[in-house]
């Protein structure tokens, strides 16, 4: 900014001035320097700039996967409400490796940041090291948390994996549960919550379990398992709901594969539902049935709730800090 200083001949802090706030100088000195950021291509450091305040404008994110569609819809809502109070976003992915996520962390303290929102992989999780994230910035937890009473946003799994149940019992034969490898505790808060609404409706649950070591390759899995279901005894039931989408987009491949017909006609002997309503999953052939989370309160609420902690706002006595929002019934044609 120096440089550019003497090169336009405006003095640094009417530049520096013009930079926090373009209205803030008269307009024949903005004119005179956009002519000069014009002609010397000058553009500001952000990263510079921002170690330079008192209060950072940067928010850190870390998820386990940005391939994953849940995550990079997510990541989506986070960056457009972030943006409505000038904060910028740094996305970090752990990759299901709790190294990685712990590296990412590492990262995190190596800058100067205002805050950060976290989906931990949960029981793998490093939590020294988020413990030491923690102690100095503010950290509200993403779809998954750990037990440590941090601030947390997600879906209630009771109330959503209740809601499809009770829709696949009414409509048809009651479903057996195609589980999720146990990546965070949505996996075995989704299962409990199967067998308890089985139960509360007069019927058996029936859980076809897959791998215990945390996976995030729901769909080769759900695949892959659903084959060695098919090959061998069969599902137990001519309904199968999956833990999440991805797992159902599998689970539909092995039926198409061996030449089973899904969906709600006469013709189709299998119907699939899924959870999370992740973008494809109403494209799909058949598009899925399942229950959507809600993407842009998930990620409003994440931020406004960090932000609140960021700007000093805190929180009233007893307020709530750990957020589980409803789901909502998708029917489509795969159930």
């Amino acid at each position: 900014m120096a440089e550019f200083a003497q090169l336009s001949g405006i003095s640094r802090p009417t530049v520096s001035k013009y930079f926090n706030d373009p209205s803030s100088v008269r307009k024949s000195i903005r004119s005179k320097i956009e002519r000069a950021l014009a002609k010397y291509d000058y553009r500001p450091n952000l990263f510079a700039v921002n170690l330079n305040k008192k209060r950072p404008k940067i928010i850190g994110v870390i998820v386990p996967d940005t391939s994953d569609m849940f995550f990079s819809e997510m990541v989506r809502h986070i960056e457009m409400r972030c943006a409505l109070d000038g904060y910028l976003v740094l996305v970090l992915s752990s990759r299901g490796d709790p190294s990685l996520e712990a590296r990412s962390v590492e990262t995190l303290l190596s800058l100067k940041i205002a805050g950060a929102i976290l989906a931990p992989l949960g029981s793998i999780t490093d939590a020294s090291r988020m413990e030491s994230l923690k102690a100095h910035i503010p950290v509200v937890y993403l779809d998954s948390f750990l037990s440590d009473g941090s601030p947390f946003v997600g879906t209630d799994n009771d109330q959503s994996i209740g809601l499809i149940t009770d829709y696949l019992c009414r409509t048809g034969s009651p479903p057996c549960f195609f589980e999720m490898p146990a990546v965070n505790h949505n996996a075995g808060e989704r299962s409990r919550a199967y067998i308890r609404t089985m139960e509360r409706l007069g019927f058996q649950p029936e859980i076809i379990r897959v791998t215990s070591r945390p996976d995030w390759r729901f769909e080769e899995i759900g695949y892959s398992e659903a084959l060695d279901v098919i090959d061998g005894k069969g599902f137990p039931s001519s309904t199968v709901l999956c833990a999440n989408d991805r797992i159902a987009v599998g689970v539909m491949a092995a039926a198409f594969q061996r030449g089973i017909k899904v969906g709600r006609e006469a013709d189709c002997r299998l119907r699939v539902a899924g959870h999370d309503d992740q973008p494809y999953s109403r494209y799909g052939c058949p598009p899925l049935t399942t229950v959507a989370q809600n993407f842009s309160r998930i990620g409003t609420l994440c931020v406004e709730t960090l932000l609140a902690k960021v700007e000093g706002a805190g929180t009233t006595p007893g307020a709530p800090q750990q957020f589980r929002l409803e789901a909502q019934l998708m029917m489509r044609a795969s159930a």
